[in-house]
Parts: structure tokens; sequence; C-alpha cells
């Protein structure tokens, strides 16, 4: 099992797009539009855009998440984070 590396730092770039840097100092984009474009939980974000802009980064740096209009987290953690933000810069790299 590996250790789970935390955030330094999340921040949106454009709806459903994050830049994030994480404490070992691995930085990348990842784009989250996908994930949002289905699923009921993310209804929130489709129906207002702008409340993606909300994304708070966990005190720890262990999730971004979220506030649902029931105060719920909706959130995402490093770890997947992690795997996604390196695949996507991986097929950026072959596509170039």
């Amino acid at each position: 099992m590996t250790d789970i590396i935390a955030m330094q730092s999340a921040e949106p770039v454009i709806f459903g797009v994050v830049k994030i840097i994480w404490q070992d100092g691995f930085a990348g984009i990842v784009d989250l539009r996908p994930l949002l474009a289905k699923g009921e939980m993310f209804g929130f974000l489709r129906a207002d855009p702008r409340r993606f802009d909300g994304l708070k980064l966990e005190e720890y740096g262990y999730k971004i998440f979220w506030l649902d209009d029931q105060d719920d987290e909706i959130d995402f953690g490093s770890d997947s984070l992690r795997q996604r933000a390196e695949r996507q810069a991986g097929l950026l790299h072959l596509a170039s």
C-alpha cells in the first residue's frame, strides 16, 4: 500500500478543471468535466457553474470539496485526483 500524498494547493481554472500542487512538488491539471457532466450529486454545480469556484481544500490536504444545497460535502480524494492528473498528463504528452 502506498502513502497518500496530500495536496498543498488546489484552485479552479475553468468550470470542471482544477490546478493542483501536491506536497511532493508534483503539479497537475485535472479535468473533472466528464464526471461532473453526469450524476445527480453534481447537479448543483451544473445548475450554477459559478459554484465550481467555491472549491475548498480540506485542512490536511487529503480532499477537495464543494458544499451542495444541503451543505453536504461533495468531494474528491487526493489519491484519485493524483491518478487522474498523471493519466491526463500522459495523454497530453502522447498527443503532442
